[in-house]
């Protein structure tokens, strides 16, 4: 039989609307018969509860039918993420419309959210909600029936109540509020204080009831004077007034530290004024009505604001004003126009968002969207939302913690987002009790479990398989990581098979090998001898060729101190007098004590001394070779301090450059500059230094060069 209550909801619908949503709650009858709420009620009454508010709302056959069937299934699964998949739901699809059955899928997907009291991530549970409400009566039907359950509360267990009370606070009032559902946000919010602080509200309760025959009486005097002044000055307006609510009286009790009697808008008005979309029209009818007013009542100055003037920074626009009325009464007074007034409702400055309710892009519009459709009367009979494109995926650990996923991410992704070592461990995971390989697409509602192994390393190919940004630069840090390892291993056996072979490298043959066997830097190339990817023995023979072609011919440096030779048997003499107006130091290749030098005479700045290995050398001796000098250093120089620039190509991240300037510090050597930029995953610095001479240099540099995570050292 069917309820007096379902009659009522029915008795304006169509034959086939009525026989449907009775087709509906009798299967809802039967599934749930034997089933009984705390109070030992049956449960059928909270459907009935639910279909009741939402028919109120307005939403009609479709939805009310969604809810019966809904509730229906609802323990038909042992876990609540099989209650797509059982076979009372699969019988739906066969004797229920399509929109009445999508509507069904999207409650049992959010009736499988497992909400924890604790780690409870609110704006990402919202999110999810909303993912799984591609209609959009299925948000409104939540709502709906948290209305119910926080009416009711009492029939549930005590231990379910701090729960529901804080999924209503961080869930269903944001959405309420968005939605421009305010008598459902209202409730709840008085509902929420009700069971949080049920002294506090009480006694707000109990003194709003007392007040309210005063509260009536003095509307009825205030407005009627200011009537007449507006009437007389041809101002078109709509009035509003309102009495706030409990947690609103509440929420400025507690905000402020005042008591009930201190709360100064308890009773506000709100006049909206017809006037043309001008601005400074709109400015000057408000203005108009706020002298009216204050003509007729005492303002308190203090409490003005002007944002009409001056907007919000959300777009805002109201003039806000409390007058002193008969006994001290205070009275706050709203005051925009018709424009002003929408825009607050419903554009850029809504209420939820000058309240300080956070949005998150795209869900807003979406709700936006639904709020248009429920202003549009019977649209939400016919009508449907698509499905909000957040580009997100919400995923669940065993135990239930909740994971915002990008699009189309995979086991791995989610293994990195729980922990980098995780990560770095999977071998592959169970989605829903299911074995899966790490490259397995997850979708919304999974639940993963990630298995992982010791011996599991990340490989090239995980980065094909990550979608993550986290994910990718955690397998790309650990790849260059193990790079690094194989790179020193590497580094070690060149120069130990070198010393056997007693053959001598520099940065210019070092460079060569690296081209010769065809690796992009020198990290690399040191890495394919540490994983034994290069031949040892043609590496050798290389080597051998190239020094045979060397000694074949002479070396620039050779052909300089040649013909230095032969120019001259005199030397000039550098001592430690740097400043010395005979000779100076060439800034082109910073000669230091030590060096193979040779003398250049200038037209202006005296001789300039030049490093044999200078990259001007050739050209200054081949065409001025009547100004070459020979020149050697004073033996046991004592004294003198000369700059030299190094540049260091080295991996690892911003603590790479104070690990090199500890190692230098380690020598006779002052740093007078630093520089560093960072070039397709490296890091190059270049350092001034000064140093005593040349063999002191040749030792940082051969420090630095045994850093793990230094590829190259070469002087400028």
């Amino acid at each position: 039989m069917v309820p007096e209550i379902l009659k009522n909801i029915i008795k304006n619908y169509n034959e086939e609307e009525a026989a449907m949503v009775k087709r509906a709650y009798r299967i809802a009858e039967s599934e749930l018969k034997g089933i009984e709420r705390g109070n030992n009620s049956p449960f059928i009454g909270h459907p009935l509860g639910v279909v009741s508010i939402i028919s109120e709302i307005g939403l009609v056959a479709d939805s009310i039918t969604a809810v019966f069937l809904h509730e229906a299934n609802r323990f038909k699964a042992e876990n609540p993420s099989e209650l797509n998949k059982t076979t009372l739901f699969k019988s739906y699809s066969s004797n229920f419309p399509n929109d009445v059955v999508e509507i069904v899928t999207g409650l049992n997907n959010i009736a499988s959210i497992k909400l924890q009291e604790t780690n409870l991530d609110a704006e990402r549970y919202r999110k999810l909600i909303v993912s799984y409400s591609s209609d959009p009566r299925v948000i409104l039907i939540k709502l709906a029936d948290r209305m119910e359950v926080m009416r009711n509360l009492d029939l549930l267990p005590a231990s379910k109540h701090k729960s529901k009370i804080m999924e209503t606070m961080l869930l269903y009032i944001p959405l309420a509020h968005q939605l421009g559902l305010y008598r459902i946000k209202s409730e709840l919010e008085d509902l929420f204080l009700k069971y949080a602080e049920p002294e506090q509200y009480r006694a707000i309760t109990n003194n709003l009831k007392a007040t309210k025959r005063d509260r009536d009486q003095l509307m009825k005097r205030f407005v009627n004077p200011l009537k007449d002044k507006l009437s007389r000055n041809g101002i078109n307006y709509t009035l509003k007034a309102r009495t706030k609510s409990a947690y609103s009286i509440w929420k400025k009790m507690q905000t402020q530290k005042i008591s009930f009697e201190n709360v100064h808008d308890v009773f506000a008005i709100r006049f909206i004024i017809d006037s043309p979309p001008e601005r400074a029209k709109e400015q000057e009818l408000c203005w108009k009505v706020y002298s009216l007013v204050t003509e007729e009542y005492q303002p308190d100055t203090s409490r003005l604001r002007d944002w009409i003037t001056i907007p919000k920074e959300n777009g805002y626009e109201s003039l806000h004003t409390t007058v002193q009325y008969k006994e001290g009464v205070s009275v706050e007074v709203q005051i925009r126009t018709t424009r002003m007034d929408y825009e607050a409702e419903h554009g850029h400055a809504s209420h939820w968002s000058y309240k300080g309710i956070k949005s998150e892009s795209g869900v807003s519009s979406w709700l936006d969207r639904v709020r248009t459709l429920m202003q549009d009367g019977d649209a939400l009979k016919y009508k449907q939302v698509s499905p909000i494109l957040l580009n997100e995926i919400f995923v669940f650990t065993p135990t239930g913690d909740l994971r915002q996923l990008s699009e189309g991410a995979t086991v791995l992704d989610f293994a990195f987002d729980i922990h980098t070592n995780l990560g770095i461990k999977c071998s592959g995971g169970r989605v829903n009790g299911k074995m899966v390989s790490i490259k397995e697409r997850l979708k919304t509602g999974d639940v993963v479990e990630i298995i992982s192994n010791k011996n599991q390393k990340p490989t090239a190919d995980w980065l094909n398989i990550a979608v993550t940004s986290k994910a990718r630069s955690k397998i790309r840090q650990r790849l260059k990581k193990e790079e690094n390892k194989r790179a020193y291993a590497g580094r070690e056996i060149l120069e130990r098979r070198l010393k056997n072979w007693k053959i001598e490298i520099n940065d210019e043959i070092l460079h060569s090998l690296i081209k010769k066997f065809k690796h992009k830097t020198i990290n690399e190339f040191y890495s394919a001898i540490g994983d034994g990817a290069i031949n040892m023995i043609e590496l050798k023979e290389y080597l051998s060729e190239d020094k045979k072609q060397e000694k074949a011919a002479d070396t620039p440096e050779k052909v300089i101190k040649s013909t230095i030779k032969e120019d001259s048997s005199d030397y000039l003499i550098i001592d430690g007098k740097l400043g010395n107006v005979d000779y100076r130091m060439a800034k082109c290749c910073n000669p230091i004590f030590g060096d193979e030098v040779f003398g250049f005479v200038t037209i202006r700045e005296g001789i300039k001394i030049h490093r044999i290995s200078c990259p001007n050398a050739a050209r200054l001796i081949e065409a001025y070779p009547y100004r070459i000098q020979k020149v050697k250093w004073r033996e046991n120089l004592s004294k003198g301090s000369f700059q030299v620039t190094l540049r260091i190509i080295a991996d690892g991240d911003f603590a790479t450059t104070n690990k090199v300037i500890t190692a230098v510090n380690l020598f006779k050597a002052s740093i007078r500059s630093f520089n560093v930029n960072e070039k397709r995953g490296a890091f190059e610095i270049t350092m001034q230094l000064y140093v005593p001479n040349n063999l002191e240099l040749d030792k940082i540099m051969a420090s630095l060069k045994k850093l793990g995570y230094v590829r190259q050292v070469t002087r400028l």
